[in-house]
């Protein structure tokens, strides 16, 4: 379960987010990075750890016009990260799939961020309702040749069942029994996120804002055991 737990550093400043990786050193071994770190230093953060054999998901959700989502592909992928994501267009997909190729960055597409609901949907322009949308972008990932879906665990049973055993299911969104939701909407506790078909669970807040976050890594990895 180890390898299967995603700690989001979302932290103001590498030198923060460094102290949260050592304060976890034995019990996490994959770490998250998006935009408030990146934007504070954290890509050469991001450096360091894939150099020093520690896995990276770099969430920075990619869209762009094909030429721009490809070379930036291209340097994610000399970045040695382990994870990257983009919005899940069509387009987008395939170009990062071809910029990609050969290498072991595992691309993973984006669905519907799980702090957006059914109302969230319709406000964008979105003729579907939140779980039809992920089903239908899962199909284009798959068929794009990504690696993986990110969607929320209450979507990741029939997920699972369009994209079948190898693709990576990773989820976000979740929260320990009992624990605030935050800013999120469509949330799910470790053990059920397990049980519905996700490979991976990113875990952010409820970890690196914990007053003891070892034993909160803990706590989240010994329900993940029990599903």
């Amino acid at each position: 379960m180890r390898e299967r737990l995603i700690v989001g550093l979302d932290l103001a400043t590498p030198k923060e987010a460094e102290r949260a990786v050592r304060e976890l050193e034995g019990t996490v071994s994959f770490y998250k990075i998006g935009y408030q770190l990146a934007f504070a230093g954290g890509l050469d953060f991001a450096r360091e750890l894939a150099s020093g054999g520690t896995k990276v998901f770099l969430d920075m959700k990619l869209l762009d016009i094909d030429n721009t989502v490809a070379k930036g592909v291209e340097n994610i992928v000399r970045m040695g990260m382990t994870m990257l994501t983009l919005h899940a267009y069509p387009r987008a997909m395939k170009a990062a799939v071809e910029a990609a190729k050969g290498s072991d960055l595992c691309l993973l597409g984006v669905t519907v961020l799980t702090s957006m609901d059914e109302q969230d949907v319709i406000d964008a322009g979105y003729e579907y309702d939140p779980h039809t949308l992920v089903l239908r972008r899962s199909e284009q990932a798959l068929h794009a040749g990504m690696g993986g879906i990110v969607c929320s665990a209450e979507e990741a049973e029939a997920v699972r069942r369009i994209v079948g055993p190898d693709l990576a299911v990773v989820t976000p969104g979740i929260r320990p029994a009992g624990s605030d939701h935050g800013d999120q909407k469509r949330v799910v506790t470790p053990a059920q996120a397990i049980r519905n078909g996700a490979s991976h669970l990113v875990v952010g807040r409820p970890i690196v804002a914990a007053p003891d976050r070892r034993a909160a890594a803990e706590a989240i990895l010994a329900e993940m055991q029990s599903a």
